[in-house]
């Protein structure tokens, strides 16, 4: 697996090194991804996922995980995972969660788009949903979809 992890700022960098190691990034990322996987992890601003949403998507706003799929076989994939950490920090503050628990969510949430699951309509959500759930749960998170 080849795997690299780039950082937008060097701010962006130390803030996600506070919140998480490389090694715990690259341990969620083998768990959830094809071990013939070529992959790009890159920590963005608000700006820069914006840009891409809007020339990529034409949707005009900032999501937390954009996934861009290059190649998607069974047995490898190659992708590169755009994480908006400003979108990430916040959504875990309003859903009363960990920035690791969301962390690790989000990443896992983009290396299975990377293989072609999706949520776009409610079957297909469901199966992705569930995917997450049990990758997550051996890591020891609870079910992110889980609303009390």
């Amino acid at each position: 697996m080849n795997i690299d992890i780039q950082y937008a700022t060097i701010a962006l960098e130390k803030a996600v090194g506070a919140s998480c190691s490389k090694s715990q990034l690259l341990r969620w990322i083998r768990a959830s991804s094809p071990a013939h996987s070529i992959l790009t992890i890159r920590f963005v601003n608000r700006a820069e996922i914006q840009k891409l949403n809007r020339n990529y998507r034409g949707k005009m706003y900032s999501p937390n995980v954009l996934t861009f799929n290059y190649k998607n076989r069974s047995s490898q994939i190659e992708a590169d995972i755009i994480l908006c950490w400003p979108v990430l920090k916040a959504e875990a503050k309003l859903q009363n969660k960990s920035i690791f628990a969301h962390l690790a969510h989000l990443l896992i949430h983009g290396c299975l788009h990377a293989q072609g699951f999706d949520h776009e309509n409610r079957r297909d959500a469901k199966k992705m949903e569930d995917l997450e759930i049990q990758l997550l749960s051996k890591f020891g998170f609870t079910n992110p979809y889980f609303i009390l």
